[in-house]
């Protein structure tokens, strides 16, 4: 299938049951998939049907299919056997992100926002300990939907807002408050045809720059660790140490790139400055380790792809890229370098 032609869902449906059949080993996540296509399709009591197939087979994410189940009942009139299933989940408490990220947001989107938000809390109070910064992939959106939540209702940020904050800060450049602004949120679900077509000019316009900042050429970039995050790199990733011995080889090793770069004529030249919880999450979207020091030139290609390259060399009399404060010419940029 093309990857621009719309899917038969029923069709695929019926694929994927006649696969689960010929592999049983498999037939978990293949009826997942097949029940996925008969809800877009519309047939969601023959979904709801499949799911309690997968029930009674005793499956091995039980908490993730009566999530399921529950969000597809509750879309067909089934609302009091949906919300004892998630009553049933939240009382369970899984260590699994999925139900909890299912459950809330079923719920969001039936305009239980109080009930939503207290799930999302419930959530990410058990996955995630607060004396941690860090916050592993899969338990990332349990922070962004509590944060487009908390929006909805008008609550002050939190810690846990802090958190989604930065979670979300290393992989996109529009801030979580701009991104669940409410009145946004509400246009794209109005019934007003003014408001959504207000919504789409402004998505359109948003698409448009961002398809002007993708079709310009992103530069030969070098990555750039500030003192503090390859410290916490190293201590996290101990593997990388012979990628970087010091810091301050590190950043002699930039300079020196660069000006050998500049010397065989590659124009376009720039500098992108990394984070560890970024480069985290990247190595999470790669399915990857972030001890593979074979992952780091894919990270800085895809910050520069992003827009995220400071232009090099600065200006003589400007700041040095090393966060310096000095002028480029008597840091990094000088003469004798």
């Amino acid at each position: 299938m093309r990857p621009d032609t719309p899917p038969d869902h029923i069709a695929e449906a019926e694929r994927l049951l006649r696969t689960a059949t010929q592999y049983p080993e498999d037939s978990e996540p293949l009826l997942l998939q097949a029940a996925a296509h008969l809800e877009l399709a519309g047939d969601r009591e023959r979904a709801s049907t499949l799911y309690d197939r997968l029930l009674t087979s005793g499956p091995d994410r039980p908490h993730l299919v009566k999530a399921l189940q529950a969000a597809n009942l509750w879309e067909y009139g089934h609302e009091a056997e949906a919300r004892a299933l998630i009553a049933g989940i939240r009382a369970a408490g899984p260590a699994d992100p999925a139900p909890w990220e299912i459950v809330a947001e079923t719920l969001e989107a039936h305009d239980e926002l109080d009930a939503s938000h207290a799930c999302f809390t419930e959530a990410v109070t058990l996955l995630l300990p607060s004396g941690e910064d860090e916050v592993p992939y899969e338990t990332q959106t349990l922070l962004t939907g509590r944060h487009r939540v908390r929006r909805l209702l008008g609550h002050p940020h939190d810690g846990w807002d802090l958190r989604a904050d930065k979670v979300h800060g290393g992989q996109s450049d529009i801030p979580l408050d701009e991104l669940h602004d409410p009145n946004r949120l509400w246009a794209l679900g109005s019934d007003n045809p003014a408001e959504l077509r207000a919504e789409i000019a402004r998505l359109r316009s948003e698409l448009g720059s961002y398809r002007s900042a993708l079709s310009r050429p992103f530069p030969v970039a070098v990555l750039h660790w500030p003192a503090p995050e390859l410290t916490e790199l190293l201590a996290a990733y101990p593997e990388l140490e012979a990628e970087y011995p010091t810091h301050a080889a590190h950043l002699t090793d930039i300079e020196a790139s660069l000006r050998d770069l500049a010397s065989t004529g590659t124009a376009n030249l720039g500098i992108v400055t990394a984070t560890v919880p970024a480069y985290e999450a990247f190595a999470a979207s790669e399915q990857s380790s972030p001890a593979l020091a074979d992952l780091l030139p894919q990270f800085t290609t895809t910050l520069a792809a992003r827009g995220r390259a400071t232009p090099w060399p600065p200006p003589r009399n400007g700041p040095c890229w090393c966060g310096s404060e000095r002028a480029y010419r008597d840091c990094h940029g000088g003469d004798s370098f």
